[in-house]
Protein backbone atom coordinates (compact mmCIF):
# COMPACT_ATOMS: atom_id res chain seq x y z
CA UNK A 1 0.00 0.00 0.00
CA UNK A 2 1.37 3.08 -1.26
CA UNK A 3 0.00 6.04 0.89
CA UNK A 4 -0.48 9.34 -0.85
CA UNK A 5 -2.40 12.95 0.07
CA UNK A 6 -4.07 15.06 -2.79
CA UNK A 7 -2.90 18.29 -3.59
CA UNK A 8 -4.75 21.01 -5.93
CA UNK A 9 -1.62 23.16 -6.96
CA UNK A 10 0.12 26.38 -5.94
CA UNK A 11 -3.39 27.67 -4.97
CA UNK A 12 -3.72 24.86 -2.18
CA UNK A 13 -3.67 26.50 1.45
CA UNK A 14 -2.15 22.94 1.96
CA UNK A 15 0.91 23.10 0.72
CA UNK A 16 3.46 20.12 0.15
CA UNK A 17 5.98 21.47 3.45
CA UNK A 18 2.65 20.70 5.24
CA UNK A 19 2.12 17.16 3.22
CA UNK A 20 5.35 16.20 4.03
CA UNK A 21 5.78 16.49 7.62
CA UNK A 22 2.09 13.83 7.89
CA UNK A 23 4.08 10.50 8.98
CA UNK A 24 4.20 7.47 6.05
CA UNK A 25 2.52 9.87 3.77
CA UNK A 26 5.30 9.68 0.15
CA UNK A 27 2.88 10.07 -2.25
CA UNK A 28 1.16 13.32 -4.38
CA UNK A 29 -2.39 12.92 -6.18
CA UNK A 30 -3.17 16.27 -8.03
CA UNK A 31 -4.09 17.33 -11.83
CA UNK A 32 -3.15 20.26 -14.02
CA UNK A 33 -6.11 22.61 -13.34
CA UNK A 34 -6.42 25.21 -16.17
CA UNK A 35 -6.06 23.48 -18.92
CA UNK A 36 -9.65 22.87 -20.35
CA UNK A 37 -11.65 20.01 -20.54
CA UNK A 38 -11.30 17.93 -23.20
CA UNK A 39 -7.06 19.84 -24.63
CA UNK A 40 -4.46 17.38 -24.64
CA UNK A 41 -1.88 17.94 -21.58
CA UNK A 42 1.90 18.52 -22.73
CA UNK A 43 4.32 16.53 -21.51
CA UNK A 44 6.37 19.68 -20.61
CA UNK A 45 3.28 20.89 -18.76
CA UNK A 46 2.89 17.46 -16.99
CA UNK A 47 6.79 17.43 -16.13
CA UNK A 48 6.66 20.97 -14.44
CA UNK A 49 4.22 19.58 -11.89
CA UNK A 50 6.25 16.32 -11.20
CA UNK A 51 8.79 18.69 -10.68
CA UNK A 52 7.27 20.89 -7.92
CA UNK A 53 6.34 17.68 -6.34
CA UNK A 54 9.94 15.82 -6.37
CA UNK A 55 11.04 19.19 -4.99
CA UNK A 56 8.84 19.31 -1.65
CA UNK A 57 10.49 15.54 -1.32
CA UNK A 58 7.46 13.63 -2.32
CA UNK A 59 6.76 11.83 -5.43
CA UNK A 60 3.71 12.44 -8.11
CA UNK A 61 1.45 9.22 -7.83
CA UNK A 62 -1.68 9.53 -9.43
CA UNK A 63 -3.65 12.16 -11.99
CA UNK A 64 -7.24 13.33 -10.31
CA UNK A 65 -8.16 13.70 -12.89
CA UNK A 66 -8.13 13.93 -16.26
CA UNK A 67 -11.22 15.46 -16.26
CA UNK A 68 -13.91 13.45 -19.24
CA UNK A 69 -15.51 16.02 -21.88
CA UNK A 70 -19.39 15.82 -22.24
CA UNK A 71 -18.98 15.30 -25.69
CA UNK A 72 -17.80 11.95 -25.23
CA UNK A 73 -20.11 11.34 -22.48
CA UNK A 74 -23.17 12.22 -24.63
CA UNK A 75 -21.67 10.89 -27.87
CA UNK A 76 -21.49 13.76 -29.69
CA UNK A 77 -20.18 16.17 -31.15
CA UNK A 78 -16.35 16.57 -31.06
CA UNK A 79 -16.22 13.42 -29.35
CA UNK A 80 -13.78 11.78 -31.33
CA UNK A 81 -11.37 14.47 -31.44
CA UNK A 82 -11.23 14.44 -27.62
CA UNK A 83 -10.94 11.03 -27.16
CA UNK A 84 -7.61 11.50 -29.49
CA UNK A 85 -6.53 14.50 -27.08
CA UNK A 86 -7.48 11.64 -24.08
CA UNK A 87 -5.00 9.38 -25.52
CA UNK A 88 -2.07 11.76 -26.56
CA UNK A 89 -2.51 13.05 -22.39
CA UNK A 90 -2.24 9.56 -21.19
CA UNK A 91 0.83 9.07 -23.87
CA UNK A 92 2.98 11.99 -22.21
CA UNK A 93 1.43 11.07 -18.75
CA UNK A 94 3.38 7.39 -19.47
CA UNK A 95 6.72 9.71 -20.92
CA UNK A 96 6.70 11.63 -17.22
CA UNK A 97 6.62 7.99 -15.81
CA UNK A 98 3.07 8.34 -14.33
CA UNK A 99 1.25 5.11 -13.70
CA UNK A 100 -2.41 5.52 -12.93
CA UNK A 101 -4.45 7.87 -14.01
CA UNK A 102 -8.24 8.35 -11.59
CA UNK A 103 -11.53 9.85 -14.06
CA UNK A 104 -14.95 9.57 -13.40
CA UNK A 105 -18.07 9.45 -15.90
CA UNK A 106 -20.75 11.57 -14.00
CA UNK A 107 -22.74 13.45 -16.41
CA UNK A 108 -22.29 17.49 -15.91
CA UNK A 109 -21.92 17.42 -12.38
CA UNK A 110 -18.88 15.66 -10.09
CA UNK A 111 -19.49 14.74 -5.84
CA UNK A 112 -22.67 16.47 -5.02
CA UNK A 113 -23.66 17.68 -1.61
CA UNK A 114 -26.33 20.35 -0.24
CA UNK A 115 -24.11 21.57 2.40
CA UNK A 116 -20.49 22.23 2.18
CA UNK A 117 -19.96 23.46 6.17
CA UNK A 118 -22.40 21.64 8.26
CA UNK A 119 -21.44 21.96 11.78
CA UNK A 120 -21.41 18.48 13.70
CA UNK A 121 -22.45 18.09 17.17
CA UNK A 122 -18.47 18.12 18.07
CA UNK A 123 -18.12 21.79 16.63
CA UNK A 124 -16.45 20.59 13.88
CA UNK A 125 -17.79 21.32 10.11
CA UNK A 126 -18.48 18.89 7.64
CA UNK A 127 -20.07 17.91 3.96
CA UNK A 128 -23.62 16.31 3.84
CA UNK A 129 -25.99 15.37 1.64
CA UNK A 130 -29.69 15.74 2.12
CA UNK A 131 -31.82 14.57 -0.83
CA UNK A 132 -34.79 16.84 -0.29
CA UNK A 133 -32.44 19.93 -0.85
CA UNK A 134 -30.44 18.69 -3.27
CA UNK A 135 -33.58 17.47 -5.29
CA UNK A 136 -35.07 21.17 -4.72
CA UNK A 137 -32.21 23.10 -5.96
CA UNK A 138 -32.56 24.55 -9.79
CA UNK A 139 -29.20 23.25 -11.28
CA UNK A 140 -30.48 26.72 -14.21
CA UNK A 141 -30.48 29.18 -11.82
CA UNK A 142 -26.81 31.27 -10.43
CA UNK A 143 -27.44 30.32 -6.85
CA UNK A 144 -26.28 26.79 -7.40
CA UNK A 145 -23.25 26.33 -5.68
CA UNK A 146 -21.96 22.74 -5.88
CA UNK A 147 -18.86 21.07 -5.69
CA UNK A 148 -18.36 19.41 -9.98
CA UNK A 149 -20.25 21.86 -11.54
CA UNK A 150 -17.87 23.87 -13.73
CA UNK A 151 -18.25 27.22 -12.95
CA UNK A 152 -17.67 28.55 -16.90
CA UNK A 153 -21.42 27.06 -18.10
CA UNK A 154 -23.56 30.30 -18.20
CA UNK A 155 -27.05 29.59 -17.36
CA UNK A 156 -28.04 28.97 -21.07
CA UNK A 157 -24.78 26.66 -21.57
CA UNK A 158 -25.95 24.75 -18.95
CA UNK A 159 -29.60 24.82 -19.65
CA UNK A 160 -28.60 23.52 -23.29
CA UNK A 161 -26.76 20.78 -21.86
CA UNK A 162 -29.41 19.44 -19.47
CA UNK A 163 -31.56 19.16 -22.19
CA UNK A 164 -29.23 17.25 -24.55
CA UNK A 165 -29.17 14.79 -21.35
CA UNK A 166 -32.84 15.20 -21.27
CA UNK A 167 -32.37 12.18 -24.25
CA UNK A 168 -29.35 10.65 -22.92
CA UNK A 169 -30.78 6.93 -20.71
CA UNK A 170 -28.72 4.94 -18.55
CA UNK A 171 -28.06 2.43 -21.78
CA UNK A 172 -27.16 5.55 -24.08
CA UNK A 173 -24.75 6.68 -21.39
CA UNK A 174 -23.01 2.72 -20.93
CA UNK A 175 -22.53 2.38 -25.04
CA UNK A 176 -20.77 5.75 -24.22
CA UNK A 177 -19.23 4.26 -21.78
CA UNK A 178 -17.98 1.76 -23.67
CA UNK A 179 -17.20 3.59 -26.90
CA UNK A 180 -14.44 5.64 -24.81
CA UNK A 181 -12.78 2.63 -23.21
CA UNK A 182 -12.52 0.59 -26.43
CA UNK A 183 -10.18 3.56 -27.88
CA UNK A 184 -8.78 4.90 -24.85
CA UNK A 185 -8.03 1.90 -22.98
CA UNK A 186 -5.66 -0.36 -26.13
CA UNK A 187 -3.33 3.20 -25.62
CA UNK A 188 -3.43 2.75 -21.81
CA UNK A 189 -2.56 -1.10 -22.83
CA UNK A 190 0.10 0.33 -24.89
CA UNK A 191 1.66 3.19 -22.65
CA UNK A 192 0.99 0.70 -18.92
CA UNK A 193 -0.77 3.62 -17.47
CA UNK A 194 -3.66 1.56 -15.26
CA UNK A 195 -6.90 3.75 -15.91
CA UNK A 196 -9.07 3.82 -12.41
CA UNK A 197 -12.38 4.84 -12.70
CA UNK A 198 -14.42 6.18 -9.54
CA UNK A 199 -17.87 5.80 -9.14
CA UNK A 200 -20.75 8.25 -9.53
CA UNK A 201 -21.02 10.28 -5.94
CA UNK A 202 -23.63 9.97 -4.52
CA UNK A 203 -24.84 6.67 -6.25
CA UNK A 204 -27.92 7.59 -7.46
CA UNK A 205 -29.63 9.88 -9.85
CA UNK A 206 -29.65 13.84 -9.34
CA UNK A 207 -31.15 16.10 -11.66
CA UNK A 208 -32.76 12.85 -13.24
CA UNK A 209 -29.12 13.07 -14.73
CA UNK A 210 -27.69 8.83 -15.44
CA UNK A 211 -25.18 7.74 -13.31
CA UNK A 212 -24.35 4.19 -13.80
CA UNK A 213 -21.02 3.07 -11.54
CA UNK A 214 -23.25 2.91 -8.65
CA UNK A 215 -23.26 -0.61 -6.96
CA UNK A 216 -21.21 -4.13 -7.30
CA UNK A 217 -23.45 -5.81 -10.13
CA UNK A 218 -23.01 -2.50 -12.56
CA UNK A 219 -19.23 -2.23 -11.73
CA UNK A 220 -19.03 -6.06 -12.96
CA UNK A 221 -20.89 -4.42 -16.18
CA UNK A 222 -18.23 -2.21 -16.11
CA UNK A 223 -14.89 -4.13 -15.89
CA UNK A 224 -16.48 -6.55 -18.71
CA UNK A 225 -16.92 -3.59 -21.01
CA UNK A 226 -12.84 -3.88 -21.74
CA UNK A 227 -11.25 -7.03 -19.67
CA UNK A 228 -8.19 -5.90 -19.05
CA UNK A 229 -5.39 -5.25 -15.96
CA UNK A 230 -5.62 -1.40 -17.19
CA UNK A 231 -9.38 -1.36 -17.33
CA UNK A 232 -9.77 -0.60 -12.92
CA UNK A 233 -11.00 1.31 -10.52
CA UNK A 234 -11.01 4.05 -7.86
CA UNK A 235 -13.21 1.82 -5.44
CA UNK A 236 -13.87 5.13 -3.05
CA UNK A 237 -15.59 3.71 0.36
CA UNK A 238 -17.47 7.00 0.74
CA UNK A 239 -19.14 7.37 -2.88
CA UNK A 240 -20.37 3.64 -2.39
CA UNK A 241 -20.81 3.11 1.02
CA UNK A 242 -23.36 6.02 1.86
CA UNK A 243 -25.84 3.17 -0.16
CA UNK A 244 -26.45 0.56 2.71
CA UNK A 245 -26.61 -2.14 -0.43
CA UNK A 246 -23.13 -1.77 -0.89
CA UNK A 247 -20.64 -3.90 1.28
CA UNK A 248 -17.53 -2.02 0.45
CA UNK A 249 -15.19 -5.00 2.01
CA UNK A 250 -16.82 -7.34 0.18
CA UNK A 251 -17.01 -4.81 -3.11
CA UNK A 252 -13.06 -5.32 -2.47
CA UNK A 253 -12.66 -8.59 -2.40
CA UNK A 254 -15.01 -9.23 -4.94
CA UNK A 255 -12.23 -7.55 -7.59
CA UNK A 256 -8.88 -7.84 -6.73
CA UNK A 257 -6.63 -6.97 -9.38
CA UNK A 258 -8.58 -4.17 -10.78
CA UNK A 259 -8.51 -1.98 -8.10
CA UNK A 260 -5.51 0.59 -8.75
CA UNK A 261 -6.43 3.54 -6.26
CA UNK A 262 -8.25 3.39 -2.93
CA UNK A 263 -10.35 6.18 -1.27
CA UNK A 264 -10.37 5.70 1.98
CA UNK A 265 -13.28 7.60 4.42
CA UNK A 266 -16.03 6.75 6.84
CA UNK A 267 -20.00 8.88 6.17
CA UNK A 268 -22.45 8.55 8.51
CA UNK A 269 -25.95 7.37 6.89
CA UNK A 270 -28.52 9.54 8.61
CA UNK A 271 -31.85 8.50 6.46
CA UNK A 272 -32.56 7.45 2.52
CA UNK A 273 -30.51 8.71 0.53
CA UNK A 274 -28.93 11.64 3.24
CA UNK A 275 -25.31 11.34 5.14
CA UNK A 276 -22.61 13.23 6.96
CA UNK A 277 -19.34 12.91 6.19
CA UNK A 278 -17.53 11.83 9.39
CA UNK A 279 -14.21 11.15 10.92
CA UNK A 280 -12.25 8.46 9.22
CA UNK A 281 -12.40 6.22 13.03
CA UNK A 282 -15.08 3.31 12.40
CA UNK A 283 -16.91 4.06 15.04
CA UNK A 284 -18.21 8.11 14.49
CA UNK A 285 -19.38 7.08 10.41
CA UNK A 286 -21.67 3.83 8.93
CA UNK A 287 -18.62 2.32 8.02
CA UNK A 288 -16.15 -0.39 9.77
CA UNK A 289 -12.32 0.88 8.30
CA UNK A 290 -11.01 -1.71 10.10
CA UNK A 291 -12.80 -4.25 8.04
CA UNK A 292 -12.03 -2.31 5.08
CA UNK A 293 -8.17 -2.15 5.56
CA UNK A 294 -8.08 -5.91 6.42
CA UNK A 295 -9.72 -6.76 3.07
CA UNK A 296 -7.50 -4.23 0.99
CA UNK A 297 -4.74 -6.51 3.03
CA UNK A 298 -6.06 -10.18 2.72
CA UNK A 299 -6.53 -9.18 -1.43
CA UNK A 300 -2.88 -8.30 -1.16
CA UNK A 301 -3.52 -4.81 -2.31
CA UNK A 302 -0.12 -2.64 -3.71
CA UNK A 303 -1.87 -0.17 -4.97
CA UNK A 304 -2.10 3.49 -3.70
CA UNK A 305 -4.73 5.17 -1.15
CA UNK A 306 -5.58 8.31 -0.01
CA UNK A 307 -7.26 9.55 2.98
CA UNK A 308 -10.60 10.91 1.55
CA UNK A 309 -12.72 14.06 2.43
CA UNK A 310 -12.31 15.22 5.93
CA UNK A 311 -13.90 17.44 8.22
CA UNK A 312 -12.99 21.04 9.12
CA UNK A 313 -11.69 20.92 12.74
CA UNK A 314 -9.76 23.27 15.04
CA UNK A 315 -10.59 26.58 12.91
CA UNK A 316 -8.93 25.51 10.34
CA UNK A 317 -10.79 26.71 6.95
CA UNK A 318 -10.45 26.56 3.30
CA UNK A 319 -11.53 24.34 0.64
CA UNK A 320 -14.48 21.85 1.59
CA UNK A 321 -13.63 18.56 2.16
CA UNK A 322 -10.12 19.22 1.85
CA UNK A 323 -8.79 20.89 4.91
CA UNK A 324 -5.10 19.41 6.36
CA UNK A 325 -5.97 18.20 9.86
CA UNK A 326 -8.88 16.01 9.26
CA UNK A 327 -7.19 14.28 6.45
CA UNK A 328 -3.39 13.87 8.06
CA UNK A 329 -5.60 11.86 11.19
CA UNK A 330 -6.82 9.70 8.20
CA UNK A 331 -4.00 9.02 6.89
CA UNK A 332 -2.09 8.37 10.26
CA UNK A 333 -5.47 6.43 11.32
CA UNK A 334 -5.45 4.01 8.03
CA UNK A 335 -1.42 3.21 8.41
CA UNK A 336 -1.50 2.36 11.84
CA UNK A 337 -4.44 0.06 10.89
CA UNK A 338 -2.12 -1.24 8.29
CA UNK A 339 0.70 -1.75 10.26
CA UNK A 340 -1.13 -3.77 13.03
CA UNK A 341 -2.34 -5.61 9.91
CA UNK A 342 1.14 -6.39 8.68
CA UNK A 343 2.56 -7.39 12.24
CA UNK A 344 -0.08 -9.59 12.98
CA UNK A 345 0.23 -11.24 10.04
CA UNK A 346 -2.96 -13.72 9.26
CA UNK A 347 -4.67 -14.62 6.27
CA UNK A 348 -3.17 -13.07 2.91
Amino acid sequence: MKMTFRWYGKDDPVTLEKIRQIPGVTGIISAIYDIPVGEAWSYERILELKREVEAAGLELSVIESVPVHEDIKLGSGNRDLYIENYCTTLRNLAKAGIDCVCYNFMPVFDWTRSDLAYQLPDGSNALIYNDETVQNMNPLTGDLSLPGWDASYTKDDMRALLEQYRHVSEEDLWANLKYFLDRVIKVAEEVRVKMAIHPDDPPWSIFGLPRIITNKDNIQRFLKLYDSPYNGLTLCSGSLGVSPENDIPDLIRSFPGRIHFAHVRNVKITGAHCFEEAAHKSDCGSLDIVEIMKAYYETGFDGYVRPDHGRMIWGETGRPGYGLYDRALGAVYINGIWETLEKLGGNR
